[in-house]
């Protein structure tokens, strides 16, 4: 199988449709075996899809891509969205996983499309919602990105599983549910919402919260959205909180006028006593 530099990976993933990759290391049996399946699996994969088989060994992008799951690991990215293989690595389950997965699975959703898609208050037909929270800026957040597409994989049929980006298009939802970290993880499901609280973030684990673990969670009510007075002074807090630095110079400029304003009243002062005395 062929080798690539991490340069030249990053090419095929912008360009190319279908990238199959296999994250490696030396000296690793695990890894041998895993490289000797998706080689066997390979010549389907390019007549099928059209799609680059490659691997990577010892790439600085596992941290990237892998979250906290160790190599061997498979990657496939479908239109360059990375999707983590999640299952037995061998020939049949890799094609039809493949087959099964062109597409993304993860919805992204934002605050137009929130409730609509979600009906999260009502708990009416679109079913359970599994959604991630997270932000552009959040390095954690981008490299569960593939987990949270296997995650979705794995879901598929029984729930929805989707992303909000509370840094952007998803801040007022954000803010109605009053997420203050990235990422964070809520099962909405029946008019109520659980958090999730385990610190192991794997397929499996998300898995087992989406589909049964949520009961040991607290439920709670799902709040309505804030009124739009309520949610700007939400975001002002938010943004005082992201930029501790603005915070911090608008103390100063506050300081600042305060003493102005005092030498002002001061200087009026003596100068309605000098007018007195002329007087």
């Amino acid at each position: 199988m062929e080798t690539v530099t991490d340069t030249d990976f990053l090419k095929l993933v912008q360009t190319e449709k279908f990238v199959v990759v296999l994250f490696n290391k030396p000296n690793c049996k695990e890894c041998e075996d895993a490289e000797h399946e998706l080689a066997m699996a390979r010549e389907s994969l390019v007549d099928e899809f059209n799609a680059w088989v490659v691997k990577l060994v010892s790439s600085p992008l596992a941290k990237l891509y892998l979250a906290k799951t160790v190599e061997p690991a498979i990657v496939f990215f479908r239109h360059g969205v990375p999707l983590l293989y999640h299952g037995s690595i061998n020939e049949d389950d890799l094609i039809s996983k493949f087959r099964r997965f062109q597409d993304p699975v993860v919805k992204e959703l934002n605050d137009e499309t929130f409730e609509h898609l979600t009906q999260a208050s009502t708990g009416a037909t679109t079913g359970d919602w599994l959604v991630m929270f997270y932000k552009n800026t959040c390095i954690t957040s981008q490299r569960l990105q593939a987990l949270w597409e296997a995650v979705g994989a794995e879901l598929k049929g029984r729930l929805n599983v989707a992303r909000v980006d509370k840094s952007g298009a998803g801040a007022a939802t954000g803010r109605r549910f009053e997420i203050k970290d990235t990422p964070s993880f809520v099962l909405f499901r029946h008019g109520k919402m659980f958090s999730y609280e385990l610190d192991s973030v794997t397929v499996q684990n998300f898995v087992d919260f989406a589909t049964d673990f949520f009961r040991n969670s607290k439920a709670q009510n799902i709040p309505a959205p804030k009124s739009p007075f309520d949610d700007f002074t939400e975001m002002i807090v938010d943004k005082m909180k992201d930029n501790p630095q603005v915070v911090k110079l608008g103390s100063i400029v506050f300081s600042v006028l305060v003493l102005l304003g005092i030498l002002i009243k001061f200087s009026r002062k003596a100068q309605d006593k000098n007018e007195k005395k002329k007087t």
